[in-house]
């Protein structure tokens, strides 16, 4: 099949993709203008932003001109998940769009759940949100797509491409779970684990960049008969794509974890959780005394 050809069969997946986006955007969008007139304190404005610019990410990475690039250069291929999982992925949580998104539905596909609907409903939230969980769904994602024959496979089959592009985009939206909260109340772990969960995953990533970068041989032949897009050497440009990704999730990784660090250790944060060790030791004599009156 020529390249061309195969370009060719590619529009109407990516016409259902930037359907699919249009309509998310809508929904959410409606549903924010709701919430936003409905209560006193709405959902921020730079949430708004953030959705929005997450959705327009993923739709440069999977449906624009950029999406067919990733056939001539491992480094655009690269590029491309490594938006998915580190930006576009953030950027959509940090939106809050479980409610505006609910809110933006037609009351027609909107049903009350009976009370005991949320049970469930809450304990696989739990289990879905678990930091080990997504820890394992992002690392599976990076390492798992990038095995010879699971990445030529993507490489030859438009649909599984696309079915790769979703796994980036889904895993990256597991592993920020727990780092991107909309409040922190939504937070299952002690904040300083977070700053743990982003160093450990760092280490599989450069496992992987560093073997694309040093191990002197071609991992994906499918390169060698497609033509280059910068005029380098596939083995060049493996190489190019390893030390990309070695830095960017040093620095995608990294930099939040430092964030967090010096939140838990300012003033600020320490002097907030004061008065809640007070108020639970308090709690707790209390319940001594009445333990003693019995």
């Amino acid at each position: 099949m020529s390249q061309p050809h195969a370009h060719m069969l590619s529009w109407p997946i990516l016409l259902a993709i930037t359907s699919a986006l249009v309509v998310t955007a809508l929904v959410y969008s409606r549903g924010w203008l709701c919430l936003r007139n409905a209560f006193p304190k709405p959902i921020a404005t730079w949430r708004f932003a953030s959705f929005l610019s997450g959705l327009f990410l993923v739709w440069i990475v999977v449906a624009s001109p950029l999406a067919t690039l990733d056939h001539q250069s491992l480094t655009i291929h690269m590029i491309k998940h490594l938006l998915l999982m580190t930006v576009a992925a953030p950027l959509v949580l940090a939106g809050a769009p479980a409610f505006p998104l609910v809110c933006g539905l037609p009351k027609l596909f909107i049903k009350t759940p009976p009370p005991t609907a949320s049970l469930p409903t809450r304990w696989l939230e739990r289990c879905l949100s678990h930091p080990v969980l997504c820890w394992l769904a992002g690392t599976a994602a990076v390492m798992g797509w990038h095995l010879p024959g699971a990445f030529q496979l993507g490489m030859r089959s438009h649909w599984v491409h696309g079915f790769e592009d979703l796994c980036f985009l889904v895993a990256g939206l597991f592993f920020w779970w727990p780092i991107v909260q909309s409040s922190p109340s939504a937070t299952r772990s002690p904040r300083w684990t977070m700053a743990l969960y982003l160093f450990l995953a760092t280490l599989p990533c450069d496992i992987l960049s560093a073997f694309l970068v040093f191990c002197n041989r071609l991992i994906y032949p499918i390169y060698l008969s497609t033509p280059q897009l910068f005029s380098l050497p596939p083995l060049q440009d493996q190489e190019c794509a390893g030390a990309l990704m070695w830095v960017w999730v040093t620095f995608a990784y990294l930099i939040p974890a430092v964030a967090i660090t010096v939140q838990i250790l300012s003033p600020s944060n320490q002097q907030s959780q004061r008065p809640t060790q007070t108020a639970r030791h308090g709690a707790a004599g209390q319940s001594l005394n009445g333990a003693e009156v019995l």
